[in-house]
């Protein structure tokens, strides 16, 4: 087995990194973003409300069907201007083989606002 090529981190470093559960509620083409993006609105539970985000997801997914999908976002970042839109959240995925985004999933729902742990 390998070694991991980045640097390793502490647990402290590890829960820094809020990570939460949310459900795409709203989806649109971003035409404005350099790359092809689609713009979401996100229900990140009633802690944290709807969050916006830009996502580089158009070459696997189209709005209609992101909505109601359940995604697992970083919501400790800053927020990020793309384009005319303010990025509240990082929306995460993996590259496939093609380098495609696939995002984040989970075997089954969960409430909107849970943080991975």
């Amino acid at each position: 087995m390998s070694e991991p090529s980045t640097p390793t981190i502490t647990w402290a470093d590890f829960e820094r990194v809020d990570m939460r559960v949310g459900t795409i509620v709203e989806a649109h083409p971003f035409p404005e973003a350099r790359k092809p993006a689609i713009r979401l609105v996100i229900d990140l539970g009633p802690e944290l409300g709807l969050k916006k985000s830009s996502a580089q997801i158009t070459a696997l997914y189209t709005p209609e069907t992101l909505i109601g999908r359940q995604v697992l976002c970083v919501v400790n970042f800053p927020p990020r201007q793309i384009g005319p839109m303010r990025s509240e959240v990082l929306v995460t995925g993996a590259a496939d083989e093609q380098g495609r985004i696939v995002l984040t999933s989970f075997a089954g729902p969960l409430p909107n606002g849970s943080r991975l742990m």
